[in-house]
């Protein structure tokens, strides 16, 4: 009985972890080429820089890594991190095509849109 108890519990355990991020659906995801695409800026770009506190990220990989990849794939975005311990994006963007608001939006519409809460957004450059 105690045998059957860890069994249960080891099974219990990995699905938890297995499960912890949510994958994107690959119907949404884009494709990707071999090459990483580079970005072209407009001279007339008024680049700024902000910073979003993400709540709800669980993992560095899945969590973090998907948020950090669907704002670098902004159009006007030149660059975005996503420091998953520090809960912190830091993107660089051009805010004639993006704003507060839409990089936001983004945030919170990753993973279907009830995962993910953008608790603080603000310029930190202009």
């Amino acid at each position: 009985m105690n045998k059957l108890n860890k069994i249960l519990s080891l099974i219990i355990l990995s699905s938890l972890t297995l499960t912890s991020c949510k994958k994107e659906d690959s119907k949404t995801n884009e494709s990707k080429n071999s090459t990483e695409e580079v970005a072209v800026m407009d001279e007339n770009a008024k680049m700024e820089t902000a910073n979003l506190s993400i709540e709800g990220m669980t993992c560095e990989i899945g969590c973090a890594k998907t948020i950090e990849d669907k704002l670098a794939h902004l159009d006007g975005v030149k660059e975005a991190k996503v420091d998953f311990e520090g809960k912190l994006a830091t993107v660089s963007f051009d805010a004639n095509k993006q704003n507060l608001e839409s990089l936001k939006n983004t945030v919170e519409a990753v993973a279907g849109g009830d995962t993910y809460t953008v608790t603080d957004s603000k310029i930190i450059t202009k």
